[in-house]
């Protein structure tokens, strides 16, 4: 407590004293303890200076009581400008705090098969490789006549094609064919065939539809990269070269490809690829199946009869192509095992890719 006598001097001094501690106080109960020792009720410097009225001579019990109010009063006045100050510089209840650092918003990015698709095109592009897109709904001469397959090969089975019915106005084949959603984005290569000469060096992707059941590694909507090669002197090496610098850029400087001989009706020689299992270098382990090879492409020499259907010489031309699945190598990039996971939207799943 303050040993002042009360007087104007001394009223002066412990307001000035009472300003002081207060603008010191870090929170509010400091403040509200710096308040109450000089109006607290009970040992505050007011209560004091009150307390002498009762043994003062009765000539200075008047001045003791107005020296008392007159502190009393200039505390509260500043005390009130204290909790003014105090309550507008509180926040307001769900008010922002614009001082606050913000906050990194979620942002989405691109889907897995995406990254894939736009992966590959990048390393194909930078072989010197044009990406050239067609339409989705195809008539059966681009689709399946051209392409060297004939009305009762397993392809055009009903099981196989979704048909649409009505043919597509000024198709470019003939007018009584049915039209259907594409099997493949070899279609493109024929209407590409159409419309340009060789040296032709195109990459085809797109979806493409087929009558399958969804299952772990079946879908009836996926999507393909299909490539074509055409000019002079085109040969087998040339093929593998490509494959082998794709695979590389794709799936690391290690890879290594085998050639398996197959069946195409619109590339002869035919071959499946495989591509060594870079989970265990080729050694056998569960991804391969012990094998050390993963399947991942289908590719072979374009067959003269395609070149016939487009007007091409096929005794001066030669060409290749491959076609594979962005679902099979996002499959094999990322070892995921059920090719369902990419269309079911969960971002649980999807969140875990780099993009």
């Amino acid at each position: 407590m303050s040993d002042l006598a009360p007087s104007t001097e001394s009223v002066a001094t412990l307001v000035a004293q009472f300003e002081r501690e207060l603008a010191a106080a870090k929170s509010a109960r400091d403040a509200q303890s710096v308040r109450d020792r000089y109006l607290g009720r009970k040992n505050s410097i007011v209560a004091s200076w009150m307390q002498l009225i009762g043994s003062a001579a009765p000539a200075e019990k008047k001045n003791i009581g107005r020296y008392a109010n007159e502190l009393k009063q200039a505390i509260d006045a500043r005390w009130t400008t204290y909790e003014e100050a105090a309550r507008d510089a509180a926040p307001i209840a769900g008010a922002v705090d614009v001082t606050l650092p913000g906050r990194r918003p979620l942002l989405g990015h691109r889907h897995p098969l995406t990254v894939v698709r736009d992966r590959m095109e990048e390393i194909f592009t930078r072989m010197g490789f044009a990406i050239v897109e067609g339409p989705e709904v195809e008539d059966e001469w681009h689709c399946f006549d051209a392409l060297n397959m004939l009305a009762d090969h397993p392809a055009r089975d009903m099981q196989d094609t979704l048909y649409l019915g009505a043919p597509i106005p000024g198709g470019g084949g003939p007018a009584d064919l049915r039209t259907l959603l594409r099997t493949h984005t070899s279609s493109i290569q024929i209407r590409h065939m159409q419309a340009h000469t060789p040296p032709i060096r195109i990459v085809s992707p797109g979806r493409v539809y087929r009558r399958d059941d969804l299952d772990l590694t079946h879908t009836p909507m996926f999507t393909q990269v299909e490539g074509l090669v055409v000019g002079e002197g085109i040969s087998l090496a040339d093929l593998k070269g490509t494959l082998l610098a794709f695979a590389r850029e794709m799936f690391g400087a290690r890879s290594r490809l085998r050639f398996r001989p197959s069946f195409f009706p619109y590339t002869e020689p035919s071959a499946e690829v495989d591509i060594s299992c870079w989970s265990c270098d080729g050694a056998g382990c569960a991804m391969c199946k012990k094998s050390g090879w993963l399947e991942i492409l289908g590719c072979g020499m374009v067959h003269p009869a395609v070149f016939e259907a487009v007007g091409y010489d096929a005794e001066r031309y030669t060409g290749f192509a491959w076609g594979m699945g962005v679902e099979r190598v996002a499959i094999l990039r990322y070892q995921v095992e059920d090719i369902r996971l990419f269309y079911e939207n969960d971002l649980r799943f999807l969140e875990q890719f780099p993009y």
